[in-house]
């Protein structure tokens, strides 16, 4: 058979960029055989919304050969066009024809319908085509029904030689609480590399949480014509990775309380005994990891009948302070009443009553753990050593000295592997962890990303997301994530729009769940012109760490040429790579081509290394005063009891470890009000924490809440079932 296109693992660049459609009626008609086994199929020339004329750097013609039933992009560069003749035929072996091609084309309405519309009038392709099409064999990935299935971090092991494709992370200008599409722009970009570019592509999203499903903020799968499919299992219940985070949490927790109960009615001698009891021989011995606690210890006994009483004493009393326990219940909805909450009343109990409450699942140090391990073992290792409290003498208490933490890794094991699934143009996404990201780093997991470097090899992209403004998400994926993972992106995206540009230039409040002022939906080039200072620092604060940045420019149907213009102008006088205007929420993939030619071009012209914004080696102090002198703090103050903590993590050795700040997205500084770029202000820290398992340190910068609350008329009440269909609605 004849091969239509070039080969999609080929080298490609800007003069031979094709534009691939395939056949509405591909399912029934296979006209090409790729590498996999998988159809590549060419369908009749679909109008994609106009190219602009020049980006910048090349400008864009499009040609469709005779006889070709496709189009292609041909870049001029200096008035000479660059157009390399169609490759000859090639003729591949007969294979067996395997319908269901990966690529969809999407038919558009205007006005663009609610996303929950949309997700449910395109029928997801198995995603086993998903997975072949991505080069990933059966033995890799797991099912989970028809349109899930977890990848197997074995794969890695198979694709160790595989160079990595380019690596392109996702953040934006400070946001308003409405958010400004990362995630949609995120997945557009994709749609675009991947069905319009003929990129090999893998988005890399973190899995949403129900707390805002059902809350305030809706889903987190994209939107209009950039989402994740099916949008519905995405948003809510997935794989099942967050219940076994909500368990493996409360296990700890359970194990904390249960521990300091029998301490405190047991001798020595009886506690020892009920640790390690004698078998039916008569014989006692160590649990594995009790053998961790005893290493800490130093130790070197492996028999329990050799051990010392003071041995006995320092082994099996952890001697835990209840004032010192961060520890915390968990559960996935938003539930304010269950932030401050009193344990222990029950009779049983005996007067063992402490004050306590709930965080929100993602919020905790289990999910971070998941998403910066590399591996099984290092899971294993990172759940062990969390920090659950102190002993009244001042020493870290840790999941393994309480012997819980194989039991953690045994509820975790399947977390581990991310979930495969797929946008609505059909290019595959990989969906795993979601750590709060003005608590935690914001960011979805290292395994996942490195797995989709593999996959898509040289010349493809791996496009993540990091949580809310660059300042938060992008700073902490560079200065922890990159850390762990070693990996280094060649691109950083700042998605930017004319609604948050005129806040920060001055405009009235946005009030999530109220109309938006009339400022914001008429134009008013003065207001994005002052508001651009924003985005000037994001850009200055990102181009910082030697990556290229591409300003996307989020389009809404109120925006106007004048507004863009100026934020196209600000953008580059800033230092941006390339500035470009999208509509993936209105036109999906084809709304986000000249985005992906921009990025392919910062990727290819990435030169500098990852410079980082502070050397591990320094205290935590300068750590801090680093992170905000980059928000633009002129200086920091610690209250009393951050600078007991700061002492005490020092003492207890882990110092050394990367700064993750708490602090709200609303703002560069502490105070959501101070909009655009503040200068000269003082950092608070009110407080400092620490997640040595997952491995960072969390100052508190002002209020944050763990367990956010439900408002007066939450999400929910849009959210139902059609009982004749079993499709969800409501869903956002």
């Amino acid at each position: 058979m004849d091969l239509s296109a070039p080969p999609t693992n080929g080298p490609k660049t800007l003069s031979s960029i094709i534009l691939c459609h395939r056949r509405p009626d591909a399912r029934r008609r296979g006209e090409a055989i790729n590498k996999y086994g998988r159809q590549r199929l060419v369908c009749p020339v679909v109008s994609p919304p106009p190219l602009s004329q020049s980006d910048g750097h090349h400008s864009l013609q499009r040609s469709a050969p005779p006889g070709r039933g496709r189009e292609r992009v041909v870049v001029r560069s200096s008035a000479v066009v660059v157009a390399p003749p169609p490759p000859p035929p090639l003729v591949l072996p007969m294979a067996t024809p395997k319908p269901n091609p990966t690529i969809r084309r999407l038919d558009v309405a205007s006005p663009v319908p609610a996303d929950i519309d949309i997700a449910n009038s395109i029928e997801p392709l198995p995603i086993a085509d998903i997975a072949a099409e991505l080069g990933l064999r059966p033995e890799y990935f797991d099912l989970y029904g028809k349109y899930k299935a977890k990848v197997l971090l074995s794969v890695l092991d198979e694709l160790k030689g595989q160079q990595d494709g380019y690596y392109v992370v996702v953040g934006g200008i400070t946001p308003t609480p409405l958010g400004e599409g990362k995630s949609t722009t995120t997945v557009g970009l994709c749609q675009a590399l991947g069905a319009f570019l003929d990129k090999k592509v893998v988005t890399c999203l973190r899995q949403p949480s129900q707390g805002p499903t059902f809350g305030i903020k809706g889903g987190a799968a994209g939107g209009g014509y950039s989402q994740v499919i099916p949008m519905d299992e995405f948003n809510l219940h997935l794989t099942g990775d967050i219940h076994a985070i909500t368990a493996a949490n409360n296990l700890l927790a359970a194990a904390i309380d249960t521990r300091i109960f029998h301490e405190a009615s047991q001798s020595d001698k009886a506690l020892f005994n009920r640790l390690c009891p004698p078998n039916k021989e008569g014989k006692r011995r160590f649990a594995d990891v009790m053998l961790r606690r005893l290493m800490k210890l130093g130790i070197s006994k492996t028999d329990p009948g050799e051990l010392t009483p003071d041995e006995v004493r320092r082994f099996a009393r952890l001697d835990i302070d209840p004032a010192s326990i961060t520890w915390r219940r968990v559960m996935d909805v938003n539930d304010r009443f269950l932030r401050k909450i009193t344990i222990g009343q029950g009779p049983e109990e005996k007067g063992m009553v402490r004050e306590t409450g709930f965080d929100i699942a993602v919020a905790s140090e289990i999910m971070a753990v998941l998403a910066l391990t590399t591996s099984l073992a290092d899971m294993r290792e990172r759940l062990g050593r969390m920090v659950i409290g102190n002993s009244k003498s001042g020493d870290p208490i840790t999941a393994d000295d309480l012997g819980v933490g194989g039991a953690l890794t045994v509820l975790m094991k399947d977390a581990i592997h991310p979930t495969l699934m797929q946008t609505l143009e059909g290019t595959p996404v990989l969906v795993h962890a979601g750590p709060f990201a003005n608590i935690a780093h914001g960011n979805s997991s290292i395994v996942a990303d490195k797995i989709a470097l593999k996959l898509v090899g040289k010349g493809g992209f791996v496009v993540t997301e990091a949580g809310f403004g660059s300042d938060i998400g992008t700073e902490k994926f560079m200065d922890i994530k990159c850390r762990y993972s070693g990996l280094m992106p060649q691109c950083a995206i700042i998605v930017a729009t004319i609604r948050a540009l005129k806040m920060h230039g001055g405009g009235p409040d946005v009030v999530a769940g109220k109309p938006l002022d009339h400022a914001y939906t008429s134009e008013n080039v003065a207001l994005v012109e002052a508001g651009c200072v924003n985005l000037a620092k994001h850009i200055a604060n990102t181009k910082s760490y030697g990556v290229n940045v591409v300003v996307a420019i989020n389009k809404f149907a109120s925006d106007t040429e004048a507004e863009m213009d100026v934020v196209r102008n600000a953008a580059m006088a800033a230092g941006a790579f390339d500035a470009v205007i999208c509509t993936h929420h209105a036109h999906g993939g084809k709304g986000a081509v000249d985005l992906g030619l921009a990025v392919q071009r910062a990727c290819e012209s990435q030169a500098e290394p990852l410079k980082f914004l502070y050397p591990l080696e320094s205290g935590i102090k300068e750590k801090i005063e680093s992170i905000a002198k980059f928000y633009g703090a002129s200086a920091v103050e610690y209250s009393e009891q951050a600078d007991k903590q700061i002492e005490m993590y020092t003492k207890q050795g882990f110092s050394n470890l990367p700064i993750c700040m708490a602090k709200t997205q609303y703002s560069f500084s502490h105070v959501p009000s101070m909009k655009g770029a503040p200068s000269g202000f003082v950092l608070p820290i009110r407080d400092v924490r620490a997640s040595i398992g997952a491995g960072f340190i969390y100052p508190l910068v002002g209020t944050m809440s763990t367990m956010p609350g439900l408002p007066t008329r939450p999400c929910f009440y849009e959210i139902d079932v059609d009982t004749a269909t079993g499709k969800v609605m409501g869903l956002s």
